[in-house]
């Protein structure tokens, strides 16, 4: 089958579920994956031919995709801040509006002139911020908490060993916490100490935040195929995360360090007033390129209240 074929019809099984440009761009990142293709090759290269195990397996990805599975876990690769993570079902994919959050942080690290800090991730998903940070900020220590065994998993098994041969970073610490429990704890369970230290300087989350009733709203493939447990609060208390994470940044953040959480852009002033009330100073949101809220800010004081 020549490859202009291929295209073709990859392009006809996802027309009806996204804009015909949008659809192109995926069958052209599929067959980059899975041939090597590029997506000007059926262009220069009119009677460029896919063998027939080749193109079986493409049209079955499209067969996927057409029933409205993400491309990236049909591929199992997922973009952010330039390198590519493994994802699974059991974590959501990497936005790239998270990717502001690391700029964010790199940019105040840059800053204060300091790239060795302790940072601890909660909700860390893919491990996308945990290795993000880390990778960007050699001799940073990163603890990165979960509550999914199958999250940690798939965070902790990223492979960035070529980096970290040529940078001297250091992997992130994954570990498997509850951020709603009443008990704040970062035990290790291979660590002889058992336990992180308590004071970091940056604090990191992209919590669940999304409302039961915003479920109308979105997609089918990111309502039928990912995970629910990182997406979705319930209407009645959609700040839960917010306010179980400032209780860890209480405990666990130093004298003059920091946090950044990613939001519902609906509710920021609600988020902004969690942070105030316990006294943190400094609060403030910050909008995204689209000129939406979607993260909030906030520091510990140097002075103790």
């Amino acid at each position: 089958m020549y490859l202009r074929d291929v295209i073709r019809k990859g392009v006809e099984a996802l027309s009806p579920l996204y804009p015909e440009r949008e659809a192109r761009e995926m069958v052209f990142a599929l067959l980059e994956h899975y041939l090597g293709t590029k997506r000007h090759t059926h262009v220069i290269e009119p009677e460029y031919e896919v063998g027939v195990e080749e193109a079986s397996a493409a049209l079955a990805a499209f067969d996927r995709m057409a029933s409205g599975e993400p491309l990236q876990y049909v591929t199992g690769i997922a973009d952010f801040y330039g390198r590519q993570f493994h994802v699974t079902p059991d974590v959501l994919i990497p936005r790239p509006e998270t990717e502001l959050l690391c700029r964010n942080v790199l940019d105040i690290s840059g800053s204060a002139g300091s790239q060795k800090t302790r940072i601890l991730d909660l909700c860390t998903g893919s491990g996308c911020i945990a290795w993000t940070l880390a990778l960007e900020l050699p001799g940073s220590e990163v603890t990165a908490v979960d509550i999914s065994d199958g999250a940690l998993e798939v965070a902790a098994c990223q492979d960035f060993t070529d980096e970290i041969s040529l940078s001297g970073a250091l992997a992130p610490d994954f570990v498997k916490a509850d951020l709603l429990s009443p008990e704040i704890s970062l035990c290790h369970p291979e660590r002889s100490e058992g336990s992180f230290p308590s004071h970091f300087d940056i604090l990191v989350s992209n919590p669940p935040y999304v409302m039961e009733s915003e479920k109308a709203l979105m997609r089918p493939n990111v309502l039928d195929h990912e995970p629910h447990l990182a997406l979705f609060v319930s209407d009645e208390d959609p700040l839960i995360f917010y306010r179980a994470v400032a209780e860890w940044a209480l405990q666990l953040l130093r004298p003059g360090g920091y946090g950044i959480v990613e939001i519902n852009e609906a509710l920021a002033s609600g988020t902004e007033d969690i942070y105030r009330a316990v006294d943190f100073i400094d609060v403030h949101t910050i909008k995204d390129l689209n000129d939406k809220d979607r993260f909030v800010f906030f520091r510990k004081s140097d002075v103790p209240r």
